[in-house]
């Protein structure tokens, strides 16, 4: 069963009521006693999905979680030596890169200190 919003509009009572659909609408505001009462429009109830079975992943096949499973790259080494999560082994960030981007198409990778940036290329004059 629904719940409808109503509003009265002689005193401005504002409430939800829970009733059938099939039901009539109310007309007596039970704040002021007037039958002025305006069923409004209301955007309906949300619906909760809690717990599984409401995603595509959650029915996979388990031949599909063996097969990620071999997929999934090997852990690093036990005694913590790997370094920050996600980097690679023997890299070592530099001063002034943008955090994990590599380069771009302005060139963007670190630079000695003192070095002037990049020159701009010129632009090209369209036919």
């Amino acid at each position: 069963m629904p719940t409808y919003d109503y509003r009265c509009a002689a005193c401005g009572h504002a409430f939800e009521h829970f009733q059938s659909i099939s039901s009539r609408p109310l007309r007596k505001c039970p704040g002021c006693g007037k039958t002025r009462l305006e069923r409004l429009i209301g955007a309906g109830g949300g619906l909760l999905f809690k717990g599984s079975g409401f995603y595509v992943t959650d029915y996979r096949p388990s031949s599909w979680h063996d097969a990620a499973k071999k997929d999934a790259p090997a852990p690093g080494p036990a005694d913590g030596a790997a370094g920050p999560a996600g980097a690679k082994p023997g890299a070592s960030p530099t001063p002034g890169s943008r955090g994990g981007r590599k380069g771009g198409p302005e060139g963007g990778g670190a630079r000695a200190p003192g070095s002037s940036p990049p020159a701009a290329r010129p632009k090209k004059a369209r036919p």
